[in-house]
This record gives C-alpha cells, sequence and structure tokens, in this order.
C-alpha cells in the first residue's frame, strides 16, 4: 500500500503542479525545490575495476597511472608518471578490453550492423518511472529463473499496469554475488525471458528493461537479446541494489558515456525515490559540494585504483 502511495505522491506533481501550469508559467527549479529535493536517492550501479566480473571473451581492464605523453622541460619528461608531489595533480589511465563491461547500456548496435549506437540515443533518456519485478524469491530456489509474462501480471495486479515508457528492472538480487561469487556470469543465473521480453515492448511500450546479471538470458543463442537488439531496443545490464528501491512510485535517472558510435555504455543508473524511503539520501543529507575528504591519502592498490591507504 505505502509503495502504491508513492506511485500517486510522484505523479501528482507532475499532473496537478505541472499539468495546469502554461509553458511560459512552469518553472523547474521550483519543482526540484519542491519535490526532487526532498526524494531519496539510491545508486544501482557497480563501481567498475580491473576485478569485476566479465565474459572471458573479453577479458579485464588494466587500471595505471597516467604518464607525461610530451616533453614539458622541467616540468615533466615523456614517461614520467604524474604525482602529487612532483606536479601537484595525478591522473589515471584505463585500459577497457570492452564497452561490455560492468553496469552498462546496451544499444541495438551491439547486435545488429543498422542498429542505433550509444551516440545515437536521444536526451530523452534522462529521467523515466522506475518498475522494480522482485523475482529474487524464485531465484534463491532457482539461480536460472528467469522472469516471465507472470511475473509481469502479478506486478500489475498488485501496481496497476506498466507505465509506457517506464524502465523495467528485474530484481533477482543476483548483485550481492558481484564479488564474491566467482561463477557469477556463469550458468544457471537468473534471467529475462523471450516472451516477458516481448509483452514489456510490444503490450506495454516499455522504453528498456534491466537485469542484474551481464547476460539476458541462458539460452545457446541469447534469444532475447537478439531479438531486442534486431527489435531495436536497449537494455541494462549488471543493475545492482534493485533491493533498496519500491517496486512502484520511483523515477530512474540514466546517465552513460558517449563514445561516438558506440556499442556499449558504462552506465550510471540512479533511482529517485518519494522521500519516505527508508534507503537512500536526499541532496540535504548529501549536498556534494563540498565533497568529504578522503581518511587517509590516496594510493594506488595493486591493481592501480586509486584508494584511501592508512599510513
Amino acid at each position: 500500500m505505502k509503495q502504491r502511495m508513492g506511485l500517486i505522491l510522484l505523479g501528482v506533481f507532475i499532473f496537478m503542479t505541472l499539468g495546469g501550469l502554461k509553458a511560459e508559467e512552469m518553472n523547474m527549479w521550483d519543482v526540484y525545490n519542491k519535490y526532487l529535493k526532498n526524494c531519496k536517492y539510491v545508486d544501482l550501479t557497480h563501481a567498475f575495476s580491473p576485478t569485476i566480473p566479465v565474459w572471458p571473451g573479453f577479458g579485464h581492464a588494466r587500471f595505471e597511472a597516467t604518464k607525461a605523453g610530451a616533453d614539458l622541460g622541467d616540468y615533466a619528461s615523456i614517461g614520467d608518471v604524474y604525482t602529487y608531489g612532483a606536479h601537484g595533480f595525478v591522473a589515471t589511465s584505463y585500459w577497457i578490453p570492452t564497452d561490455q563491461y560492468g553496469t552498462q547500456l546496451d544499444p541495438p548496435s551491439h547486435w545488429d550492423e543498422y542498429g542505433a549506437t550509444i551516440s545515437d540515443l536521444p536526451p530523452t533518456y534522462c529521467i523515466r518511472p522506475l518498475v522494480v519485478i522482485n523475482i529474487s524469491d524464485k531465484v534463491a530456489k532457482n539461480p536460472g529463473y528467469h522472469l516471465g509474462v507472470e511475473d509481469i501480471k502479478a506486478w500489475e495486479k498488485k501496481y496497476g499496469k506498466i507505465p509506457e515508457g517506464s524502465v523495467v528492472m528485474a530484481r533477482s538480487d543476483w548483485y550481492k554475488g558481484w564479488k564474491t561469487n566467482e561463477k557469477f556470469n556463469t550458468k544457471p543465473f537468473p534471467g529475462v525471458n523471450l516472451d516477458a521480453i516481448k509483452f514489456l515492448h510490444n503490450e506495454r511500450n516499455i522504453l528498456f528493461h534491466g537485469h542484474e546479471a551481464l547476460d539476458t538470458d541462458t539460452t545457446p543463442s541469447l534469444e532475447g537479446e537478439y531479438w531486442l537488439m534486431h527489435a531495436h531496443f536497449c537494455q541494462a545490464e549488471g543493475v545492482a541494489y534493485l533491493d533498496m528501491v519500491p517496486e512502484a512510485g520511483a523515477l530512474i535517472a540514466i546517465g552513460f558515456a558517449k563514445p561516438l558510435g558506440g556499442t556499449g555504455g558504462y552506465a550510471r543508473y540512479i533511482a529517485i525515490c518519494p522521500p519516505d524511503w527508508k534507503y537512500g539520501v536526499s541532496v540535504d543529507e548529501m549536498p556534494g559540494a563540498p565533497l568529504p575528504k578522503q581518511p587517509y591519502p590516496l594510493k594506488r592498490d595493486e591493481h592501480g585504483v586509486m584508494r584511501p591507504t592508512k599510513p
């Protein structure tokens, strides 16, 4: 009931606050101050590093200290590593073998030579209604369980019809094994079956769906991903923390890198939840400027990742 109320309340400001206003009277700063500033924000994204799960056919990234690429006289010679002490700053070089890495947004060009690339996606991807369908109890009994049409209809029976243009996430809690499950990306793992994917797009007209594993399904041909890409839809993979957001009533902010012609996107997804939600932080609680100081100096670990390190 509380989640249903969240959906209603979050929608009320759109229809009552904005719907009755003329375009020249609409002030989005007021919307931010009255509503969005008080919401709770939950990050649904894994940080990527050289040690995260990845398909063996791609391989892992390397993080390294950036070196001077030109002779800068007394300041730096070619090959010098930039340091806080000698140069006043540091930088990191990222050698990433694929754009199918970490929490991601897959565009159709990943599979279809006529598909849109990441840089073709419109700015309207920015923010959408968020639907979370919980199959974690079924996955706990069967790690290979795939979300089906019956799960979607059960959600709709509880919360109402899935909003057109929304993002639908399949919550499996599989993300909890990201750092500990050596077989995170090997079968069996949870997914979304083809009938459910077709239903969401053809019957509910969603923007895209997302899941916590790094593949859509466990069929030999990856039939779900094949259909999605060739039908010119996107999908999210490697999503996290869906157990910390409401099943209905939240929004999702969608951010991704924009390499020209990219066939995959390093993405960041943020759930925007009602102000009384039990997880997340508000702008007042974590304004972001200035940012917190590290407890110890930053040092590179054995993988080249900058982390606070106790002397």
